[in-house]
């Protein structure tokens, strides 16, 4: 955010109420960290309650997962056009209709357009609040505040998956799953009139134009690669599926030309060009790609697993997930003690290394134990892989972005936000229907986790040989997320 932002008269000044506005702005980012992984938990209950075929359990997952990838692109200019505030309401207000839509779901094609909803009015939202920290924050409680953010991703990445089981199994009112969305009513109002009453407005006085062909072009060819990868296998992978496949190529191809074109011609491009031929940058996209897919794919799969293979409730279902969610707080505090500023790049390759391990670990724990293993014989796998997930994810960010100039921060930060929910789409659809396919020849459930924990163990390798083309060390400068 530069500092040319002029600050609208809305009557709210916003140093003395800053603290109060953050708890506002963590408040939204909660219900986005807790929707992005509640329905890991709750599809098998869905689709025996609502219908629909095994691709709905990857449409909850990757519907929302695209929709914010391609919304995250452009949804912080949206707040430098319109204004910060108006946004973020905006966001958080159809964040909480969407969630209402998807909790009175009547049909599977319903929740996914709830779903799709949701990512899209949430990349909204999102981006509002973290430039606004940067406006009514000082520089020397910028760190402060980032700081905040922390124990919210902890506590909901710890809790999520536990609360979502827990809501599950409880059955409030008869609600059943459908109370995983509708707790949102309650928060997302909460945060609006907050937001209403408690934001400061700003507004950029000279902020770039949107560029809608450029989205429109970025969001077909994503829609072109995952919408085959998860229909094919049902279908019987019909030969307009890889041309669907090969089409999204091209159209990245056609994205990046317009996008050079567009910033020749003096005009402000979606994502900045330049930024691609900066290796540093590009292969932390790559990096970032493979990472975040295995990630999310692997999680949607273990799910299935101890639900569907192992017979596990939802809520026995995210406490056995609790081992890697505890691991990743401890890997995240042990990079924050120190260790991110004194091994830079190497702290994120020692975190690959160690979550590859507990992959291993858990696939071969799957091998010997078979369908009899329970969830204390699992923790120590996963614990690895959560303590190896926190050292990497740590300084990842700030690593990937001390490739690029001062000035690009902003383009580059954008894209490599909408590239990690581009990989949890890419993730849960790959991983997702190689689980399924698996299944349809006949494997059993164990066999078939194995084999998506080695998967997962190749592409933490590629993550691991693209960090060497990173920076060594994180701009000293850099602040916040």
């Amino acid at each position: 955010m530069t500092t040319t932002a002029s600050v609208e008269a809305t009557g709210v000044q916003p140093h003395p109420r800053r603290w109060t506005a953050l708890f506002v702005i963590l408040a939204a980012e909660v219900m986005d960290l807790l929707d992005a992984l509640v329905t890991t938990i709750a599809a098998p209950t869905i689709q025996k309650e609502l219908g629909g075929s095994d691709s709905l359990v990857q449409w909850l997952g990757a519907g929302y997962t695209l929709a914010m990838a391609v919304g995250l692109i452009t949804g912080g200019r949206l707040g430098d056009l319109y204004g910060r505030k108006r946004m973020f309401v905006l966001g958080a207000f159809g964040f909480t209709a969407a969630s209402l839509l998807c909790g009175v779901s009547v049909s599977p094609e319903m929740l996914i357009a709830g779903r799709v909803l949701q990512g899209l009015f949430g990349a909204v939202m999102i981006p509002q609040g973290l430039g606004l920290i940067k406006e009514m924050f000082p520089p020397q409680e910028l760190g402060k505040a980032f700081g905040m953010f922390g124990p919210v991703m902890t506590i909901s990445s710890v809790g999520g998956p536990v609360l979502a089981g827990w809501l599950v199994d409880a059955d409030f009112f008869g609600t059943g799953w459908r109370m995983i969305f509708l707790i949102n009513l309650p928060i997302g109002l909460a945060a609006v009139l907050a937001a209403l009453r408690f934001l400061p407005e700003y507004r950029l006085s000279n902020a770039t134009r949107l560029d809608l062909p450029g989205v429109a072009l970025v969001s077909a060819a994503a829609f072109l690669l995952i919408y085959p990868l998860i229909q094919g296998r049902e279908l019987g992978w019909p030969a307009w599926t890889f041309a669907s496949m090969a089409a999204s190529i091209v159209m990245f191809a056609v994205f990046g030309r317009y996008e050079s074109r567009r910033a020749a011609s003096g005009r402000d491009p979606l994502v900045t060009p330049g930024l691609f031929r900066k290796r540093a940058f590009t292969g932390g996209l790559v990096a970032g790609l493979a990472f975040f897919s295995g990630l999310m794919g692997f999680s949607l799969v273990f799910s299935l697993y101890t639900q569907i293979g192992l017979g596990f409730t939802p809520l026995q279902a995210g406490l056995a997930s609790l081992p890697q969610a505890l691991g990743g707080v401890a890997g995240f505090g042990l990079a924050m003690s120190g260790l991110q500023e004194r091994l830079g790049r190497g702290l994120l390759q020692i975190g690959t290394v160690v979550m590859a391990a507990g992959a291993a670990v858990l696939a071969l724990t799957i091998h010997l134990a078979g369908l009899d293993v329970g969830a204390w014989q699992l923790a120590p796998g996963l614990a690895l892989v959560g303590i190896g997930m926190g050292l990497t994810m740590a300084p990842f960010f700030d690593i990937v972005l001390a490739g690029v100039e001062p000035h690009e921060s902003g383009s580059a930060s954008g894209t490599l936000t909408a590239i990690q929910q581009l990989g949890g789409a890419l993730g849960t659809a790959v991983l997702g229907t190689l689980l399924f396919n698996l299944l349809a020849r006949q494997w059993d459930f164990g066999a078939a986790a194995q084999v998506a924990a080695w998967v997962e163990v190749g592409l933490l390798a590629l993550t691991f040989v693209l960090s060497f083309l990173l920076p060594r060390r994180a701009r000293a400068e850099q602040a916040g997320p």
